[in-house]
């Protein structure tokens, strides 16, 4: 923003052509005030003499319908002459009533009581051009009809402007004669037209040429007359009504708001002038301000985080381009938006409607950063911290909130990789030492494995020469140290397998039934579930597949969700059913896969529980390691299928893994 100084001599030359600005506007204001007073005393003298046309029109109306009262009257001599009478006192206009046959003939007449008759001078013709024009044109319109206006010469020497209406009197359809009446156009101007517009005005009946036929009123003549004029159109005749308006012509101040308006034209410019004298100086300041209001924009526009500015009420009043940047709008898509913002998740406007209400109301300590999720334009959502404050003006009133937002979602997720790899790291460390634990105990277990089959084979050697003395005893004896020896060999297989599971060593699969699985792990499924009360249900047809697997794993993988599925049934648990079952699976028509499962009534798995299940190390018991699950996936995906789980109808949870058929 530049702002230039003109010299001192271009500065008068303005100031002058300013002061001839203003006369110029003074003059063209009292001119043009002038002209609208004329045009006002024009108007308001058209408006007066349209009035007094309506009141004439109205008023022949009005004695058009009395004259045809008087044409149903009793027309003997004696009635229609007191008919007619009464007529002309009530009407001063009528000089003269006729009642004339269908020839015109005058049958019988009356004049007014007012004036001496105005025929006696020169008589009445009776072939009277006007009266015949009159009556011809009420025979053709079936109703009143006007003649043109003649002038009557008096015995004084003066005359009067009649002016004749005819009505035909039609009986049973037929003409059978004719009311005609005389007005006097002077008694029409006195009595039909209202007093207060004759009173100040000239009102007259003119000829198309103007020649005045009658007038009334008083006419003062001015400096400036107004004239008006109104065309009276009647049935047969028409005549120029003509009002004249002594009124002058209005004077160099026609009134009192065009010498307030001077007035205010002269202050006007004794303001102009003096604030002439602080010109320099608002230049001065707008120079300065203009100077850091580009210094704050460059330094808004150079920052790279957001600044968010809102009212009392929470409309967004600015922001700056590092923030439009952020959330992928337009600065005019976000100033005047309101709650809930454009950049606000859908999930989350309640929650934030409600802490920023909270905020709004005052309730939050100032500059204190609160970690947030916004949304940009394409759905994305990203991590953001803000920090508020109170925004004041400059009389100390705080107007509304001034925030800085940060996108801190680069550093939310350089955080998580950090966790994800401390955790990796820990993990892994772990499996390690479980690694080295597991070839440590299969080193050490081997040998009093080893011990106790060699114990059982020369027990069983032993019982059989005290089968001589009791066979019975020697009988139970001998199967129970088989037994002991199939579990020291089956042991030593399952630290065998895993070993090799964690040396990553190819295992040894085979074809087995699977009644062949379940059968071998029964045993332990039904000496724990003895322990802990539990019915075990085995759902598995005779005729199913089998299956190419890691026996030994597998028969791991069924105990280790037998042993959680029954240790799930609390003690409080009424009827406790552990049902193992063996399945196709729902899409072995075409993949060719068997389903294991295996369903407990206990109280199911939450939801938070569901989604850690599966991890290394995680568990909800006292005593346990957090690996059996993870391993049993382990072993399951090694073998190609899935494993996973769902609740239980009405109670409880069924776990299911697939294995491939042979």
């Amino acid at each position: 923003m530049q702002i230039s100084v003109f010299p001192h001599g271009r500065r008068w030359v303005l100031w002058a052509l300013l002061v001839v600005l203003v006369l110029s506007m003074l003059s063209t204001l009292v001119w043009l005030a002038g002209r609208y007073e004329v045009s006002q005393v024009q108007s308001r003298l058209e408006r007066d003499a349209a009035e007094a046309v309506n009141d004439i029109r109205t008023a022949l109306t009005r004695n058009a319908q009395s004259l045809q009262a008087l044409q149903y009257a009793d027309h003997s001599s004696v009635s229609w002459a007191q008919d007619a009478q009464a007529l002309l006192r009530e009407h001063r206009e009528w000089l003269r009533l006729e009642l004339r046959d269908p020839n015109l003939q005058v049958i019988k007449s009356s004049d007014t009581p007012f004036s001496a008759p105005v025929f006696n001078h020169f008589g009445r013709a009776i072939d009277q051009p006007e009266v015949v024009q009159a009556c011809g044109v009420a025979r053709r319109q079936s109703g009143p009809g006007y003649g043109a206006s003649t002038y009557v010469p008096q015995h004084d020497g003066l005359g009067l402007e009649i002016m004749d209406v005819c009505l035909p009197v039609i009986t049973e359809g037929q003409i059978t004669g004719y009311t005609v009446a005389s007005y006097a156009l002077r008694e029409m101007l006195v009595n039909m037209v209202a007093t207060q517009l004759t009173r100040s005005q000239e009102v007259s009946f003119t000829e198309a040429d103007g020649t005045r036929l009658a007038m009334h009123g008083g006419a003062r003549r001015g400096s400036h007359v107004f004239i008006a004029k109104q065309l009276l159109d009647l049935p047969g005749h028409t005549m120029v009504l003509r009002m004249d308006s002594w009124r002058g012509a209005p004077n160099v101040f026609p009134n009192v708001l065009t010498a307030l308006v001077t007035a205010m034209a002269i202050a006007l410019v004794t303001v102009l002038i003096m604030l002439a004298r602080d010109m320099r100086r608002r230049q001065r300041v707008e120079l300065d301000l203009a100077n850091a209001l580009a210094f704050r924009k460059a330094m808004e526009d150079s920052l790279v985080t957001g600044l968010r500015a809102r009212d009392s009420q929470g409309r967004i009043t600015y922001v700056n381009p590092a923030f439009c940047e952020m959330v992928g709008f337009a600065s005019k898509e976000l100033v005047g938006c309101g709650i809930p913002a454009p950049y606000w998740p859908p999930e989350m406007v309640d929650e934030y409607g409600q802490r920023q209400a909270w905020r709004l109301a005052g309730n939050a300590p100032p500059r204190e950063g609160v970690e947030s999720v916004f949304m940009r334009k394409n759905g994305e959502r990203f991590a953001v911290m803000i920090f508020e404050a109170p925004l004041i003006n400059a009389v100390g009133e705080q107007t509304g909130w001034m925030g800085a937002v940060l996108d801190i979602s680069e550093q939310r997720r350089v955080e998580e990789l950090s966790r994800a790899s401390q955790e990796r790291l820990q993990a892994t460390a772990r499996l390690a030492t479980v690694g080295e634990m597991a070839s440590l105990l299969s080193h050490e277990l081997n040998q009093p494995l080893a011990a106790i089959s060699s114990y059982a084979s020369g027990s069983i050697n032993l019982l059989q020469e005290a089968a001589r003395k009791d066979p019975q005893l020697a009988e139970t004896l001998s199967l129970a140290i088989q037994r002991i020896a199939q579990q020291a060999q089956r042991a030593g297989k399952v630290i065998k397998s895993v070993h090799d599971f964690v040396r990553r060593r190819d295992q040894a699969r085979e074809t087995v039934k699977p009644r062949a699985l379940l059968d071998d792990v029964m045993p332990l499924v039904i000496l724990q579930a003895r322990k802990l009360g539990v019915r075990v249900v085995v759902q598995c047809p005779a005729d199913l597949p089998a299956v190419f697997c890691d026996r030994t794993m597998v028969e791991q993988v069924l105990l280790n969700l037998a042993r959680n599925g029954m240790q799930a049934m609390a003690d409080d648990t009424l009827h406790k059913v552990l049902t193992l079952g063996v399945r196709p699976a729902a899409s072995s028509a075409t993949s060719r896969w068997l389903e294991f499962t295996v369903a407990d009534v206990g109280q199911g798995i939450a939801e938070g529980v569901s989604e850690k299940l599966f991890t290394p190390f995680f568990t909800t018991k006292a005593e346990g390691m957090g690996l059996g699950l993870s391993l049993c996936r382990t072993v399951v995906e090694q073998h190609g299928g899935f494993l996973s789980h769902k609740p239980n109808t009405p109670c409880g949870t069924v776990f299911s893994f697939t294995l491939p058929q042979s």
